[in-house]
Order: structure tokens, then sequence, then C-alpha cells
């Protein structure tokens, strides 16, 4: 079915036997969620039906905005080229997300977000992030060691609860500096960070507000 941002998604047919990396990350959220029943979450990446059957079958109420892709192609609308200055449209950008009320959400699913937000506007991103957060809610998303400088076009999808795939359409370095963990706490005032180490050069962190 047609996925519309700001909607909740219905019922999917069952979920695909998993063939990924399992994502410890991951396995450490739905064991905090065990028994929430129905976790209400924002998807922050290009959705897939993949993840979308995974998640209504674990009994998601899924909303989607997809942040990851204008971040990864440069949308122009998203700056304010002026002659002496050059600046992120921080407000544009969120008019993307649909209407969710604050405290609300369960899970935010930010991906790999943190990491290609221009670093003066991430504050202010990652505030109205967590804002939308219940209390003892999480944001799950991926940070870049600094030995990786590139990979900035990977997407991300769930192919069970715990389990990810991911594809890289271009090499193309970061634009910004890694977020160190000390960064991260940081931006996450009065939050508990977790983070989990990968092989593959990606810290998973995890917000717990």
């Amino acid at each position: 079915m047609p996925l519309t941002t700001g909607r909740e998604i219905g019922a999917q047919p069952a979920a695909p036997a998993p063939t990924g990396n399992i994502s410890r990350g991951l396995e450490w959220l739905w064991q905090y969620l065990r028994d929430i029943p129905h976790p209400r979450i924002l998807d922050c990446g290009p959705i897939r039906q993949a993840t979308v059957s995974i998640l209504m079958h674990r009994g998601v109420k899924l909303y989607v905005a997809d942040l990851l892709t204008p971040l990864r192609k440069g949308d122009p609308q998203l700056w304010d080229r002026s002659p002496k200055t050059q600046t992120f449209r921080l407000g544009a950008f969120l008019d993307q997300v649909p209407p969710i009320p604050p405290a609300s959400l369960t899970a935010i699913f930010c991906w790999q977000v943190p990491d290609l937000v221009p670093r003066a506007a991430l504050p202010e991103f990652m505030a109205r992030m967590l804002s939308y957060l219940e209390l003892g809610g999480i944001l799950f998303c991926f940070l870049r060691e600094p030995y990786q400088p590139k990979g900035a076009d990977a997407i991300w999808w769930l192919e069970s609860l715990t389990t990810l795939a991911s594809r890289c359409e271009d090499d193309r370095p970061f634009p910004y500096p890694p977020i160190t963990n000390r960064e991260m706490e940081r931006l996450s005032p009065g939050g508990s960070v977790k983070t989990f180490l990968t092989r593959s050069g990606l810290r998973e962190v995890l917000v717990l507000k």
C-alpha cells in the first residue's frame, strides 16, 4: 500500500525471514520495549515494505518522515544561499515531520540523520526529536567512527526486529566531522546514552529519555 507521511500505516503481511546483520542496539531496544504491545514509532529514513511488514507484525503504530534522503541528496530547498551567508533551513527540514504531539512517541529510528545535519543546527534538531518522545522513550541512530570518512549515502532497513540490511549508492564523504560520544551526551540533556560498537565503522547509539 502507498505510504503517506503523517498517517499511521495499516496492517501488513507477516515478516520475511531475516538475512542481514544482527543489531545489538535493536536487540536492547526491543527487550526494553517487550511489555509495550503497541509502540508508537517514527521512522526517519526512506521506508521499505520489509520494514513496514516487520513493524506492523510487532503491533507498531508507525509514522514516516524521510529526513535522510534530502540530506543525502543535498536538497537545495534546505539552504538559504544568500551572497554573504549559507544557512541551513532547519524549519523547512523539520516541516517534513508529520504532526506528532509532544511526548507521544515510544521510539524514533533516526538512522544516520545526526551525522548529516549541519553541526550548527544539530542541537535544535536533537531537541525537537527528543521532544516527541514520551518519558522512557528511545531515539536510535548511527554515528560514524572517525576512521570512516565515507559512506554518507548509506540507507538501512529491517529484515527482522533485530536484523539490519543496508545499501550504499555511492562512496560519498561525510560532510561534517564525526560526533563524539561526549558530544552526543551534551546533545541529549537529561537522557541516558548507550553505545554499541559494530564492525562496519558505525556506532549504534540509543538515547533513553
